[in-house]
């Protein structure tokens, strides 16, 4: 399960690295060479609630199967694509099978472990996450310069093929067709108990009807914010970029009230407001959202310096982000070994150290130098920052859901993960390019002056996510 989560994490950020290579040799325009790389974000947020409300009614085993079986069919028909309109249909259904067999990996996970089990597999989970964005833009630039056997960028979709099928067959014999893993559960509580509540998670998911107008209310919602998110940077924000983003606010807030009444006369509502009431869920969304905004806005502007600033190559730009990834994924494994005097600090300290981070990144490559020992220091600081913002946050709100709100839970929270890095790359991708062009012509010095901008206001998110927990902690 991981494995696949791991695998379609990549693609979200893979082709950055790859898109100018396609550009010239299908001859793609600006527009299309854009939905070439956003096409992938923007079905794969619409469609995260609908796949995990389609695991929890069909089994979230079986529709991680055909949601695998989707993606890995589509990254062959994007590796082969002759043309750029077939590779922008194929991007789209690509990232329809990622929102299919995505939400299922945090259903599981909730619906077969308990207590420190849970902990430890969310802790996974979260690592694995955060660290496929910078491993995206690592795999991107090692695929693209290897070019094996002439296949140049085609190679960052051919690769999830083998793996897509491989990960099918060991998937066949071991997901479960129900709700959870057979026997692991034995081993984090009592066996009988664990049963009987699994079995009653499964029936209660089974009993529970498609919620089709608030599905579509929330995909027009959510289609209404992305589309302008991602489309809106590269057309100067146009009216109609404004216009969709007030529209889709205007939309959720007519889901949430839909939702209300549903809940009133005792109907499914898409969400169930008890997993919204749930204790730290409100503050855990608006953690998850600071940190993947940041996340997702230090990785686009980063590589925006060192491949246009500094002119680094498709590999070296890739590998700048390695050291963030290596340790995002070492601290995200060993945090809940550290003392429990510790745990309460975590997530502000992270959010403080990040802030600080950004920031040192931002004054070493000052005036259009390519870092040092520093930049290096100031990597590690980021990928622990993110590591300590993020994995705790996200494993508190879960480690106690009702297996019978598993769907729900990981639905919001992947939701709310993509869209984070979506605002990221529009906000601070946006800042960045227009503090380039008041300073004058692209050259290493004025780049470097944007990025130093754009770190001062990534720190400011981070530094507002350290104190958050001062405002909506749930006493």
């Amino acid at each position: 399960m991981l494995a696949a989560q791991f695998m379609a994490l990549l693609d979200v950020f893979i082709v950055n690295v790859a898109a100018p290579t396609i550009g010239s040799d299908l001859h793609a325009s600006g527009a299309d060479l854009q939905l070439v790389v956003a096409g992938y974000a923007i079905t794969y947020s619409v469609l995260l609630i609908t796949g995990a409300r389609l695991g929890d009614r069909f089994g979230p085993g079986r529709v991680h199967l055909v949601g695998l079986a989707l993606f890995t069919a589509a990254s062959l028909a994007c590796g082969l694509a002759q043309g750029s309109t077939e590779l922008i249909v194929f991007r789209l259904v690509q990232g329809a099978g990622s929102a299919v067999m995505i939400p299922q990996v945090l259903s599981l996970i909730q619906r077969t472990f308990s207590g420190e089990a849970r902990v430890r597999a969310l802790g996974v989970y979260s690592a694995v996450l955060a660290v496929g964005a910078a491993a995206g833009q690592v795999a991107g630039g090692v695929l693209v310069d290897a070019d094996l056997l002439g296949t140049g960028w085609r190679l960052v979709f051919l690769v999830n093929v083998p793996v897509g099928l491989v990960l099918l067959v060991v998937g066949r014999r071991v997901l479960p067709r129900g709700g959870g893993l057979p026997g692991h559960s034995a081993a984090v509580a009592d066996a009988g108990a664990v049963r009987a509540r699994e079995a009653g998670a499964a029936a209660r998911s089974r009993a529970r009807r498609m919620d089709w107008p608030g599905l579509v209310l929330l995909g027009a919602a959510v289609s209404l914010v992305t589309v302008p998110l991602v489309l809106g940077r590269e057309e100067d924000w146009p009216l109609w970029s404004w216009s969709s983003l007030a529209a889709g606010a205007l939309v959720f807030l007519l889901f949430c009230g839909a939702e209300s009444r549903l809940a009133r006369r005792g109907g499914d509502p898409l969400i169930a407001p008890r997993v919204l009431r749930h204790p730290g869920m409100a503050l855990a969304v608006l953690r998850v959202m600071a940190v993947m905004a940041v996340n997702g806005g230090f990785l686009f502007v980063l590589t925006l310096h060192v491949q246009g600033g500094l002119g680094f190559s498709a590999l070296r730009a890739g590998l700048t982000f390695a050291p963030t990834a290596v340790v995002f994924g070492a601290v995200g494994l060993t945090w809940r070994r550290w003392p429990a005097s510790w745990q309460r600090a975590l997530i502000p300290s992270g959010f403080a150290l990040l802030a600080l981070s950004v920031v040192v990144v931002g004054l070493v490559f000052r005036g259009g130098d390519d870092g040092g020992a520093w930049l290096y220091a100031a990597y590690a600081g980021v990928g622990v920052g993110l590591a300590l913002a993020f994995s705790p946050a996200l494993t508190g709100a879960l480690a106690a859901v009702l297996p019978e709100d598993a769907a729900d839970a990981g639905g919001l929270l992947a939701t709310v993960t993509q869209l984070g890095q979506l605002i990221g790359v529009a906000a601070f991708g946006t800042l960045f390019f227009n503090r380039l062009e008041s300073l004058g012509a692209p050259q290493a010095y004025t780049s470097a002056e944007a990025l130093l901008t754009c770190m001062f206001a990534l720190a400011t998110t981070a530094a507002l996510g350290a104190v958050s927990g001062l405002v909506l902690r749930r006493r």
